[in-house]
């Protein structure tokens, strides 16, 4: 934990050494989450990563969704 003050307005500087764990540089965009009374700070990039880690949880590796996707509006254009 490190304590921090908060400033006018309500900002915040989030500390060199927690920017370099999460690989947030000047000018990136963080995303921050209530839940349970806490704030979470996160950026895009992690949030995408986990985003994918759960779609590959349902799709099988090599599965390509967009090709089936594809392939079933060929199938629905040839039926039509």
């Amino acid at each position: 934990m490190i304590p921090m003050k908060t400033s006018e307005g309500g900002r915040v500087v989030i500390p060199a050494d927690i920017r370099r764990a999460l690989g947030i540089k000047d000018g990136d965009t963080v995303l921050f989450e209530q839940l349970d009374g806490e704030a979470r700070i996160t950026t895009r990039e992690a949030q995408l990563r986990m985003a994918q880690a759960l779609v590959r949880r349902y799709v099988p590796e090599g599965v390509s969704l967009a090709d089936e996707l594809i392939a079933d509006r060929r199938a629905e254009a040839e039926r039509e």
